[in-house]
């Protein structure tokens, strides 16, 4: 499930799909052509540049530590960055309506989040793009180019096939 951030009070989006859709609708929504450049911040004090990671895919995914889906799909990001992050991929997460600095790094080291997270706020959230739901994540191909957005839980399995079929 998705948590949807556009109401007053969180409630459920709509409902996960399983493995083999997503594998088919991961990322249905294509942006192909659009290039962005954003400039994060992570709760470790490094700046991320999109232009920085060149040659590699960057997916951004926004959560929140009160998120069940986000709190389910943590497992799958820290395996797909550990599989990917020193040849071809690296994931940044946005950590957003969730505390301070603090409590954020806090949360990362108790569920060994190994991938960059930055606290996350309006102005980081417009550098990427439109955040209506919780999780939900954006994919740059190696031109840094913008490519696919989804809304709810990803797994690494359907993340690697939609880059290998790309």
């Amino acid at each position: 499930m998705a948590i949807s951030l556009s109401a007053k009070h969180p409630g459920l989006g709509h409902p996960s799909l399983s493995t083999s859709m997503l594998a088919v609708l991961l990322f249905a929504c294509s942006l192909a052509g659009h290039a962005a450049d954003f400039v994060l911040q992570d709760i470790q004090g490094k700046t991320h540049r999109l232009p920085d990671y060149r040659g590699k895919w960057v997916l951004v995914n926004f959560w929140a530590t009160w998120c069940p889906p986000c709190l389910s799909e943590i497992p799958e990001l820290i395996s797909l960055h550990d599989a990917h992050k020193d040849k071809d991929l690296l994931v940044i997460g946005i950590a957003m309506q969730s505390g301070s600095r603090k409590k954020v790094a806090d949360f990362a080291l108790a569920h060994g989040i190994s991938y960059p997270v930055v606290l996350g706020d309006s102005k980081s959230a417009k550098q990427i793009g439109v955040v209506d739901v919780l999780p939900s994540s954006y994919l740059y191909n190696p031109k840094g180019e913008q490519v696919s957005y989804q809304e709810g839980e990803v797994t690494r399995a359907t993340v690697e096939a939609y880059i290998q079929n790309k």
